[in-house]
Parts: C-alpha cells; sequence; structure tokens
C-alpha cells in the first residue's frame, strides 16, 4: 500500500515538473520605470538591483532551485504579490500621490525590518542591507518625495479613503 502510494506520489512530482508559470522577465526595459521621472543614482540603483527588484520590477533574476515545482509557483505568487505592492518599472504611470506614499512605504517597511523579506535574505545573503545603505535608500526616498511636496499641492499627495 505504502509503495503504491509512494509510486503516485513520484508519478505526480514528475508530472508538475512540466507545468511552470511564465517568467517575470521583461522583454524591453520599461519605459515607466521611477528613474524616468526621478534621479536615481548609481549607488541607490545597485541597492536596489540586489534587494528590491527581484520582487518588485518586471525583471526577477531567478535563483537554481526555481525551476523545481513547487518552488516555482510559490515563486510566481510571491512576485506578483510584490509587484502589486509596489513595482519599480511601472513607478511613473502612479498617481502623484500614490508614488508620495509608496516612498513613504519603502521607509518603513525597511525601518521596520519588513523589507527585503527575511526568507529572501536568508537565501540571498546579498540582498541584507547595511546601515548604509538603509540610510542611503531612505535619503533618496526622501528627496524625491521632498521634490514631490515642493512641487504638488498638499492635497494631491493624499490617497482617497477606499469604501467599503
Amino acid at each position: 500500500m505504502f509503495k503504491a502510494i509512494g509510486i503516485i506520489l513520484l508519478i505526480a512530482f514528475v508530472a508538475i515538473q512540466f507545468f511552470h508559470p511564465v517568467k517575470n522577465i521583461a522583454a524591453t526595459p520599461s519605459t515607466q520605470h521611477i528613474s524616468k521621472l526621478y534621479a536615481v543614482p548609481a549607488n541607490v540603483e545597485q541597492i536596489l538591483v540586489k534587494a528590491c527588484y527581484d520582487c518588485h520590477s518586471n525583471t526577477t533574476k531567478y535563483p537554481w532551485y526555481s525551476n523545481i515545482q513547487p518552488v516555482d509557483w510559490w515563486l510566481n505568487d510571491h512576485i506578483k504579490d510584490g509587484k502589486r505592492h509596489l513595482n519599480f518599472d511601472e513607478f511613473t504611470t502612479y498617481r502623484v500621490a500614490k508614488q508620495y506614499k509608496k516612498l513613504e512605504e519603502c521607509i518603513a517597511e525597511v525601518k521596520d525590518g519588513e523589507m527585503p523579506l527575511e526568507n529572501y535574505c536568508y537565501i540571498h545573503k546579498n540582498a541584507v542591507l547595511t546601515n548604509s545603505e538603509s540610510e542611503t535608500l531612505f535619503t533618496w526616498c526622501d528627496t524625491i518625495r521632498d521634490s514631490i511636496k515642493a512641487k504638488y499641492p498638499a492635497d494631491s499627495l493624499v490617497l482617497p479613503k477606499r469604501i467599503k
């Protein structure tokens, strides 16, 4: 009985290896990337590449284990969720209030240790931000927020409340 169950599970495991979600790899560079609207210094770009872009852009650098199901499905779901919250490749399509809020959330998430995710950093040791890198990111986000605040009226920086 156990042998039959084991064989069935093995066949199922092998069968699911043939079904993969579409990879999050953009064919061309984004025309709506945050850098098209705001200056992204090289040191900030390096921080974003190492700690953010895998889940918050349209181009993920997949690790070797992403070729194994069901891990690939889990990663795909995780990436979709990350992009739903913030996508640097589509940042310029956001309303000004949303841009302003997302930059505030970037600061808060990193300060609170929520980003990059702990389980991501466990495998990707280079994604762990140093205090200096965190401060660089905070300063950059604050600089953009200040420029937005100087350019737009205060009421345009508030997201409308959702009706439940």
